[in-house]
């Protein structure tokens, strides 16, 4: 078909410039279809390196030392001699109980003890002179052996005063209720007046020594198993020089100024709960810390000397739940990796499988390629510390 357009010159050219758009337009669609510039993603370079590995348990503090007080004898409380909540010293004077009779059944068994003593010396002369006689056949050898047996009766006599006497002292000792350790005294459970038995169940009062001061932490059984599994698999090593340091959080999320000291692990496990007890002993020179405080324990579990560390953005989760990754490999080209992480620390994931040295991590970029694809590789450029850093991939679940 033809367009007659003679007569129509304006006509024409309107024609032959739709055309030329029409035309133009097809050439630039083209040139941008087979022009499609390469995605760039932001990369970071896998470097192993050596990091000291810990575990953070919680716990609470205990007193190091801890004693009831409470009396030895029954009697009347006439004195307290210390201030409620005050620092006191071991043998320091506590409680003054009334001494009296104690001092009455002292002074009676000494007196016994005395007019004991005093009756040997006649006695046993008299068994002297009855030997002397009885090789005369002037006395009877029952009369001898009736003194003789008195000598030994007075001597026995002797012995139980002696330890009359001894118990009444001991006695007249426990009227001075002291301190058997020295620590922070608590509130006094009687007053003077009060009447008190002999290891009565209610304590007068408890000293607790809280320099140095305990920290009992709970550990499950299956984190043990591990960290021997790791340790014999030579994937950890111990650290001999600090492997016994143990640092401290304390409630509020303040960092202790002083290192503990692991004591011991206990041997035995609590069923119900599958865990056992560690014990760390740290110093508390301003008495900061205080019995019964909940803290946060972080203990070494040794050293990694090939630790693989990759920031958390760089890795997600397939459908399958499982932590994946992607690569960019030697050609350029995006590579997916199924990867066994071990734990988070601080923003980045502790890999245990599934990454090499060398492999370039996409951290940046990850949602806009697919595997298989051809992507040019940057460097990443890590945000300063404190700034939000791009959501590319949302948050990662936690590491199984």
């Amino acid at each position: 078909m033809q367009l007659n357009l003679n007569g129509h010159e304006p006509l024409r050219w309107m024609v032959v410039v739709l055309t030329l758009t029409i035309w133009l337009g097809g050439c630039d669609r083209g040139n941008r279809q087979h022009a499609a510039p390469v995605p760039e993603v932001a990369t970071v370079t896998i470097t192993p390196q050596q990091i000291e590995l810990s575990t953070e348990l919680p716990g609470r503090t205990s007193a190091y030392l801890v004693a009831e007080i409470r009396p030895q004898v029954n009697g009347i409380i006439q004195k307290r001699q210390f201030q409620e909540g005050s620092d006191v010293k071991a043998g320091q004077l506590l409680y003054q109980i009334d001494p009296a009779p104690f001092q009455v059944a002292h002074d009676s068994a000494r007196a016994s003890l005395s007019k004991a003593q005093a009756n040997l010396p006649t006695i046993r002369l008299r068994a002297a002179r009855y030997q002397e006689l009885l090789a005369d056949k002037a006395v009877s050898r029952q009369d001898y052996d009736d003194a003789d047996a008195a000598v030994a009766q007075v001597q026995a006599e002797i012995e139980y005063w002696k330890a009359a006497v001894e118990g009444a002292r001991i006695n007249l000792g426990y009227t001075r209720v002291i301190a058997p350790i020295s620590g922070r005294i608590g509130k006094s459970s009687v007053t003077v007046g009060a009447l008190v038995t002999a290891y009565q169940p209610t304590s007068l009062a408890t000293i607790q020594q809280l320099d140095p001061i305990y920290v009992d932490v709970t550990q499950s059984s299956a984190d043990l198993l591990r960290l021997k599994r790791h340790l014999e698999a030579g994937q950890l090593s111990a650290d001999r020089k600090n492997g016994r340091k143990v640092r401290l959080v304390l409630e509020d999320g303040t960092p202790y100024p002083l290192d503990g000291t692991l004591q011991f692990r206990d041997v035995t496990v609590d069923p119900a709960t599958g865990s056992f007890t560690l014990r760390i002993v740290v110093p508390n020179p301003r008495h900061l810390l205080l019995p019964g405080m909940f803290v946060r324990a972080v203990v070494q579990e040794g050293i990694n000397p090939q630790a693989i560390l990759v920031p958390q953005q760089g890795v997600s989760r397939n459908p399958k739940g499982e932590p994946v990754a992607l690569i960019v490999d030697a050609a350029g080209k995006v590579q997916q990796r199924v990867l066994s992480l071990n734990r988070a620390i601080n923003d980045q994931w502790l890999v245990a499988s599934g990454l090499a040295a060398g492999e370039r991590l996409i951290v940046e970029g990850a949602m806009k390629v697919r595997p298989g694809a051809t992507v040019k590789a940057v460097a990443w450029d890590k945000p300063p510390t404190g700034a939000p850093a791009p959501d590319t991939q949302g948050s990662p679940a936690e590491s199984h």
